[in-house]
C-alpha cells in the first residue's frame, strides 16, 4: 500500500513530483487525474490494490507557535528513514491534538523528527538536518528543501537549544512555540515556504 498527505493550492499540488514518486508508478495516472481536478485543500491519498482512495482533511496537525513536548521515538531502535504509512502506525501512540511531539532517542537528548513532520534546526548560519542514520519517516519535504538551501547534517541535540522548524508537505515550514530555544528566523522561514510554494503544479 502507498500513502501520502498533501496540500493543493490554486497553482496545483505542492511537491507534485515527490508525491507522484512516493505513490509509485502503479498510481501515476490516477494521481495525475486527481491533481488536474483537485480544489485547494488538504488531502490524504492511499493507493490500495491499484485504486487511489482520496480523503479530504479539514486542517493540518501543525500551526505556527504550536506547543511542543518531548517523547522517545516509537522507532528509536531502528536505523534510517522509514516508509510513510497511514494510521494505524507506530506514530499514533505519540500524537496528541494541539501539541507537536518532538521524537527523540531513548535518553531524550537528541531530536529525530516530530510526530507529523521532519525537524530542522538553525545554528545561526545554515539549516541543520538530522543524520541519515536517524530513525524517522522518509520525508519528501526535507530533501526538497535541503537541495535548495544551505545546510549540514548533525545531531539535533536538545541541549543545543537551536531554533527549530517543522517541515511537511501539508503545513509547509512551521515554527513551533518551544520555550527552550530562540524563535526560528523569520526570513529563513519565509524562504523555505517560498521554495515549497514554487513546487506546486498540475500535470
Amino acid at each position: 500500500m502507498s500513502y501520502t498527505a498533501l496540500r493543493v493550492t490554486e497553482a496545483g499540488v505542492v511537491l507534485f513530483d515527490a508525491h507522484r514518486s512516493r505513490l509509485g508508478p502503479a498510481y501515476s495516472a490516477a494521481f495525475d487525474d486527481f491533481a488536474a481536478r483537485a480544489e485547494p485543500g488538504i488531502y490524504g491519498l492511499r493507493g490500495v490494490e491499484g485504486r487511489l482512495e482520496v480523503t479530504r482533511r479539514d486542517r493540518s496537525r501543525l500551526w505556527a507557535g504550536i506547543p511542543v513536548r518531548l517523547l522517545a521515538s516509537p522507532i528509536a531502535t531502528r536505523a534510517g528513514a522509514q516508509v510513510k504509512t497511514p494510521s494505524p502506525s507506530p506514530w499514533d501512540s505519540v500524537r496528541q491534538d494541539g501539541v507537536a511531539t518532538l521524537l527523540t532517542n531513548l535518553e531524550r537528548t537528541e531530536i529525530y523528527e516530530s510526530c507529523a513532520a521532519a525537524v530542522l534546526g538553525w545554528d545561526g548560519r545554515v539549516l541543520i538536518a538530522t543524520p541519515d542514520a536517524s530513525p524517522r519517516v522518509a520525508s519528501i519535504t526535507e530533501p526538497y528543501l535541503l537541495a535548495r538551501h544551505a545546510h549540514r547534517r548533525a545531531p539535533i541535540l536538545v541541549g543545543a537549544r537551536w531554533p527549530l522548524v517543522l517541515v511537511n508537505a501539508v503545513a509547509g515550514a512551521c515554527a513551533p512555540g518551544w520555550s527552550e530555544a530562540p524563535p526560528f528566523p523569520a526570513d529563513v522561514l519565509a524562504a523555505l515556504n517560498a521554495t515549497l510554494a514554487a513546487s506546486a503544479r498540475r500535470p
